[in-house]
Parts: structure tokens; C-alpha cells; sequence
């Protein structure tokens, strides 16, 4: 028993650890947002002396946030369609269908877990295809790029469900678009908001796909408008501060409301029904 006690109090004490790791940037965040330019130029822990909000209203009037914030909305929204619809089509027929063929299939989408982008080559596929710098060659580039977890994912949950609904709709005269449409896709309702989740949180904080893809900075997301206030000789950290907690407050918001069905579809497709 106190053995038990002690390995449960070392627990709790690693936990704890952890969480101070993540929640002490985020303070320091925060509280630099309100600080002046020489305050928070030091990256101090403690209270500001004064507390600005002018920090938050330069953000606004100055950073196209609104536009940064179109931006990042239609490419993490148009995105999590994809994802949700091409990795639910994809899982339903390599579990169903679990011949050599589909299996390599697979493997093929798990080594899209372990290689990385290349993104000189993305480039140049983009321009040849004459789609560089749209909106569709970016929620086409994160589709591609955010699949591969998906499929995984999906099609461990889709293990779950038992091939004699699939035998029933058939012999009740349903097609297989019919079987997908309205036996398996409501099934997969928990795993899918999973994946919605993690893609738009994938979107919505990658900065190296837009800086490298997109020429336009009319089309710029929220996380590239942070050029706006960072400059080679003048940078206000109070600003930037700013920026990153209202850049990260929409993410952290969905996060929040969401964490359970995130918890529910990552532990969905681990135990055998």
C-alpha cells in the first residue's frame, strides 16, 4: 500500500511538472501582452508596472487581423472537409476490403507518417500545375499532408464495427455508397471529430506551409500577420505578445470545449469489441 501511494505521488509530481512546462510560456505570454516596449522587451515573469491594453488595440488596427483570420478560417475549414470526407473513404474500404492490395495501401499512408514534407518539390508540382499560391493548392497541400493520420486513425476505430451491419444493409438492397453514407459514416461521428480537431489546430498554427507557398500576403494566415509587428531593428514584444494570445485563443477555446471527443476518438479504436 505504500508502495502504491508513492509511485501514485511520483505520478502526480511528473504531471505536475509537465503542466507547469506548458502553462509558464503561456504566462509569459500573457502577461508580456500587457507590458510597454522596454518591459516587455526583458521577457520578464513578474506584473507589469502598468497594464496596456493599447498592446491589443495596435493589433487590430494595424495587422490586417481579420483578413489573417478569413484566411486561416476557410483553409482549416475547407481542409477538415477533405480530411473528414477522402480518410473516411479511404479507411471504409481498406478495413472492408483487407486484401494484399489494400494493405499496401495502407502501409503506404503509414509511411506518410514517417516521411517528410518536401517542399522544393511541392513547389514545383504546384507550378506546373498552374494552382501556386491559391487557396486550393494549400487546403490540397494540408489534405495530403494531414491523411495519413487520419487514415490511421479511422481505420482502427473502423475495426470496431462489425462487417454483419455491412452484410444486412446489402441484403436489404442498400449500395455501398449507400452503406457508407448512412450506416458507417454515422458511426464514425467520434473519431471524425478527432480529426477535425487535430486538423485545424494542424492548420491554423502551421506557419512554414503559407511562408513558403503563398506569394500573396493578401492570402497570408493569421499566423504570418505576425510580420506585421516584427521588424530587423524595432520589434515591440508587447505587440507581438498580443498577437500570440489572440492568435492562440480560438485554437485553445475549440481545444477546451473539445478535449473530451479527442481523448474518446484517439482511445476509440484500442480495445477489441
Amino acid at each position: 500500500m505504500r508502495a502504491s501511494r508513492s509511485k501514485q505521488l511520483g505520478l502526480y509530481l511528473v504531471v505536475l511538472i509537465g503542466a507547469l512546462i506548458i502553462l509558464v510560456p503561456f504566462y509569459m505570454i500573457i502577461v508580456n501582452s500587457f507590458k510597454g516596449i522596454r518591459e516587455s522587451a526583458l521577457f520578464g515573469m513578474g506584473l507589469p508596472t502598468e497594464w496596456l491594453m493599447s498592446n491589443y488595440e495596435k493589433v487590430f488596427e494595424q495587422g490586417n487581423i481579420l483578413r489573417g483570420f478569413k484566411n486561416s478560417f476557410l483553409l482549416a475549414g475547407l481542409t477538415t472537409v477533405c480530411v473528414n470526407l477522402f480518410a473516411s473513404m479511404a479507411a471504409f474500404v481498406i478495413q472492408r476490403r483487407n486484401d494484399r492490395w489494400m494493405r499496401s495501401l495502407y502501409m503506404t499512408f503509414i509511411l506518410g507518417l514517417i516521411v517528410p514534407v518536401s517542399i522544393v518539390p511541392t513547389i514545383r508540382l504546384m507550378d506546373m500545375l498552374g494552382i501556386k499560391g491559391t487557396y486550393f493548392s494549400m487546403i490540397m497541400y494540408y489534405t495530403a499532408v494531414l491523411l495519413p493520420f487520419s487514415v490511421f486513425l479511422l481505420v482502427g476505430f473502423m475495426k470496431q464495427i462489425p462487417r454483419e451491419l455491412d452484410e444486412a444493409a446489402l441484403m436489404e438492397g442498400a449500395s455501398f455508397f449507400q452503406l457508407y453514407t448512412r450506416i458507417i459514416l454515422p458511426l464514425l461521428v467520434t473519431v471524425l471529430v478527432t480529426v477535425s480537431i487535430v486538423v485545424i489546430v494542424s492548420v491554423w498554427n502551421d506557419f512554414f506551409g503559407p511562408f513558403y507557398l503563398v506569394t500573396d500576403s493578401t492570402k497570408w494566415t493569421i499566423v504570418l500577420q505576425i510580420f506585421n509587428f516584427v521588424s530587423l531593428y524595432n520589434t515591440n514584444w508587447g505587440v507581438v505578445f498580443a498577437f500570440m494570445v489572440i492568435v492562440v485563443s480560438p485554437v485553445l477555446l475549440i481545444y477546451l470545449v473539445l478535449q473530451r471527443y479527442i481523448i474518446d476518438g484517439l482511445t476509440a479504436g484500442s480495445v477489441k469489441g
